[in-house]
């Protein structure tokens, strides 16, 4: 899976630290770092908080953070890490965007994929990995790997949304809603990070994760089994189809304040405002993203 955004930005900031030589007690302000890196100064924040945990950074007495007494340098697993990620992210992508558009047969060897995107054979684990997680691929009886059906036409992505906007409010009037009070709190750190900055930044494949992590978590909390495996599967088919789509920023940066506002009407039990809201974000998105 994409590494955590703030995951990687502590790396490179302790990369940073080390390569500059640093100090001790050196000062770290949040919009120096966000301007250095290109990101929002939320998740420069969540990033120094990790690295304080790891006593690369300690808080100054005038408040933020100063480079900590003895850093040591980024290890080479580390940056070899994050490297790898970005790598295993474009074969990844490659991937997606050669299946939808029809370069890749059914069923396919690591061979083929190891010969065709020019990675080792770890390389393609962790990717294939991945792909088995998300339901797009498995490995067949014996012998090579296949792809499962996923949406490929304009028509079948809008009837997967009319689909949603049937099941999706639905669910939150549900006679068995129970709120999950602490996953929903966590898809809300989650969504604060994007909607301030993050979603500027961030991989098609992680703003997936994240928005369809959230409309799961409200379908979980219908308490209905139907509506939340029927979310899952569509969902499974139209990952692809998303990514290939041009992100437009600033539509992904609303309809993550969109999801703020979701949030707290469930939050503060206003369930039949929530449901209406949950129509009118469906019906934008929709618009937005088929408006090509």
């Amino acid at each position: 899976m994409p590494r955590a955004l703030a995951d990687v930005l502590a790396t490179n900031i302790h990369q940073h630290i080390t390569q500059s030589a640093m100090p001790p007690g050196t000062r770290l302000p949040e919009r120096l770092l966000a301007e250095r890196f290109n990101v929002s100064r939320s998740p420069v924040r969540e990033a120094l908080k990790r690295l304080a945990g790891q006593a690369v950074v300690a808080p100054h007495p005038d408040g933020g953070y100063a480079v900590a007494e003895g850093v040591e340098p980024v290890s080479e697993a580390e940056v070899s890490e994050v490297e790898n990620a970005d790598a295993g992210e474009q074969t990844y992508l490659a991937i997606a965007e050669d299946r939808l558009a029809g370069r890749l047969e059914d069923r396919i060897t690591e061979n083929e994929l190891m010969r065709r995107y020019g990675i080792t054979r770890a390389q393609l684990n962790a990717v294939l990995r991945r792909m088995v997680q998300e339901g797009w691929i498995e490995r067949r009886p014996g012998h090579g790997w296949q792809f499962q059906s996923v949406l490929t036409s304009s028509e079948t992505y809008r009837q997967g949304y009319r689909y949603r906007l049937l099941i999706e409010a639905a669910g939150i009037l549900e006679p068995t809603f129970q709120l999950q009070r602490e996953a929903l709190l966590r898809c809300r750190a989650e969504q604060e990070l994007l909607a301030s900055g993050g979603a500027r930044t961030a991989s098609p494949a992680a703003l997936f994760d994240a928005n369809s992590r959230l409309h799961e978590t409200i379908a979980a909390c219908s308490g209905n089994v139907f509506i939340l495996d029927g979310l899952r599967r569509l969902d499974r088919l139209r990952r692809l189809m998303e990514y290939r789509k041009a992100v437009d920023r600033d539509q992904a940066e609303r309809r993550c304040r969109e999801h703020l506002t979701l949030i707290d009407l469930l939050l503060s039990d206003q369930r039949e405002a929530a449901a209406d809201f949950m129509k009118l974000h469906l019906h934008n998105a929709v618009r937005e993203k088929t408006s090509d």
